[in-house]
């Protein structure tokens, strides 16, 4: 059984890619979209599988782990595994990718068949990179998924498609080279301080790097994810990708590909690099809260819709940013929240979009205006992501932000209060932005009469944008279910950096107050017995669990 559920963790990313394939032989049309569809459906329910295996409160920091030695005489090897943090990210992209198939039905005019092979083959690369334990494994789905999403905007995009399309290759393409020669270095590394070479994570991680050599490592590696977020000043890519790519894809961009950086951060980046993370702290929380204020700033600026969501998602990824670089649990708590919103609210945003595009063929937000009018549940439903994307209590944008900023503001970052104050104004100004645009589409008299004969929410477009709508009030007011798989893991990563700097990271020390506090109000406890027990002869787990259950003295 336990030999199965460890390859179902392959199965649920290898499935998406040999689906691929089978689409690819399919005759087009309804064939090759059920095929996709319900292959999609399929590793949602597969995923969820993973779910119910995956124990919070184990010590492992990796579970359904499987290491198979690949190219043994080079050190690489098929090593994967998840903890609490990935396996939300591999539910938000399994949960995602039947709604982006089933929203391309109509969105997308041509060559169907090919964008749901594109659709798969990105599929497996994302939870790819999200399971990989080995760098050469993980370099391999990162550089994979650039292809599918750049055939996804350059073929199916906008009238300046293939300027996007470059645009988004090259910029991450740079930051990936600079990462694999990272890579390689500390690949020659593992054999200098170890028996073998090797590629395996554990081995980059137990390297002792000079504090010289971990700077322009970590700037490698810093370069990639931060293009990947993107973090101020390296967001110019994604308003294009965005305003040209097809909606489906724009989902697929904010909802999971976005989330690659700042995973990449969390997993790769911070452990693999401490002393010059905390050396750096202070720039990469500056272009964070810039980007937030930025971001903000501009969504206020902007005519088209399409790339006012898009400067948001600058300033949603700037919180994001934020919160991990908090190095407190409620901080880096926030931040993984914040993904799973960012990816459900903003998806959801372009869904939107694209079925108003596909009723009015105008991202202009002056071609619109008194639209509650005429569509009133389509003014339902993009009001409630609306209040979701500013972080309305009650959705579930406002537990990441919460979290967020109050990790942030008791951080031991330098000038932290300062900091968290700063990006608070980006909450304000993302009620400005959102709230103005709703009002001025949706809100006083119908300008145009081409609106006044647009249609409401088909049951089809009912069915696809429903699940993330009810998602957005499960989150909201049941988070602790969502924060609970991630909580060991963001515990024992919050630890790990604590242990390589206190003064740096770690959550705040209790004041003598409340330590007096919480002994005046503890209930009082006898104390277990001790008893001694003879260790000879006895199974050693059943000694252990022993220890665990009472207080033992073992001779």
């Amino acid at each position: 059984m336990g030999e199965a559920l460890h390859n179902l963790l392959s199965v649920v990313t290898f499935l998406p890619m040999v689906a691929a394939f089978v689409v690819l032989l399919a005759p087009e049309g309804r064939v090759s979209r059920g095929i996709a569809f319900w292959t999609s459906v399929l590793v949602f329910f597969l995923s969820l599988g993973l779910l119910w295996q995956f124990d919070p409160g184990s010590t492992s920091a990796f579970q359904l782990e499987v290491n198979v030695p690949w190219f043994e005489s080079a050190g690489i090897g098929y090593h994967i595994g998840i903890d609490g943090v990935s396996l939300l990210l591999i539910l938000l992209t399994t949960f995602l990718m039947p709604i982006v198939i089933a929203s391309a039905r109509t969105t997308i005019e041509h060559r169907q068949k090919e964008f749901s092979v594109a659709v798969l083959v990105l599929e497996t690369a994302m939870i790819g990179a999200f399971i990989a334990l080995d760098m050469v494994l993980f370099y391999v789905f990162w550089e994979l998924m650039l292809v599918p999403m750049f055939l996804i905007i350059g073929v199916w995009g906008s009238e300046n498609r293939i300027y996007a399309a470059v645009k988004f290759f090259l910029y991450t393409m740079v930051g990936s080279l600079l990462m694999l020669v990272a890579i390689l270095y500390m690949y020659w590394l593992t054999g200098e301080q170890g028996e073998a070479r090797s590629f395996d994570y554990y081995a980059y991680l137990a390297l002792e790097i000079a504090p010289q050599a971990q700077l322009w490592l970590f700037g490698a590696f810093a370069l990639a994810f931060a293009v990947k977020v993107p973090m101020f000043p390296l967001h110019t890519w994604l308003p294009d990708a965005h305003v040209q790519a097809p909606a489906p894809g724009s989902v697929v961009l904010a909802g999971v590909l976005l989330k690659m950086g700042t995973y990449g951060f969390y997993r790769f980046a911070f452990p693999f690099f401490p002393e010059a993370t905390f050396e750096l702290r202070w720039l990469l929380v500056a272009a964070s809260v810039v980007g937030i204020v930025y971001g903000s700033l501009m969504c206020l600026a902007q005519r088209d819709m399409k790339k006012l969501i898009a400067y948001s998602s600058v300033a949603h990824l700037g919180f994001v940013m934020l919160g991990l670089l908090a190095f407190t649990t409620a901080g880096v708590s926030g931040a993984v929240y914040q993904m799973l919103n960012h990816g459900v609210a903003t998806g959801a945003l372009f869904l939107l979009v694209g079925m108003l595009y596909e009723r009015r063929h105008s991202r202009e937000i002056a071609d619109y205006g008194g639209l509650a009018k005429v569509v009133p549940a389509f003014a339902a439903v993009w009001l409630i992501v609306t209040l979701a994307s500013i972080g309305l209590p009650g959705t579930n944008g406002f537990v990441g932000e919460f979290l967020i900023l109050s990790g942030s503001f008791v951080s031991k970052i330098p000038g932290g209060k300062i900091w968290a104050g700063f990006a608070a104004t980006g909450v304000i100004l993302g009620a400005v932005y959102m709230l103005w645009l709703y009002q001025r589409m949706w809100q006083g008299k119908v300008v145009h009469e081409e609106n006044r004969s647009l249609r409401d929410l088909s049951f089809r477009e009912w069915a696809i944008v429903g699940p993330l709508v009810v998602l957005i009030f499960v989150m909201g007011l049941f988070p602790s279910p969502f924060l609970g798989i991630a909580k060991p893991s963001v515990e024992r990563w919050v630890g790990q950096l604590e242990k390589a700097n206190p003064a740096m990271a770690g959550d705040p020390a209790p004041s003598a107050a409340s330590r007096e506090q919480r002994r005046a109000e503890a209930p009082v406890v006898m104390p277990a017995p001790t008893i001694q027990v003879d260790a000879k002869g006895i199974d050693p787990s059943v000694l252990r669990a022993a220890q665990r259950k009472m207080k033992v003295d073992t001779p």
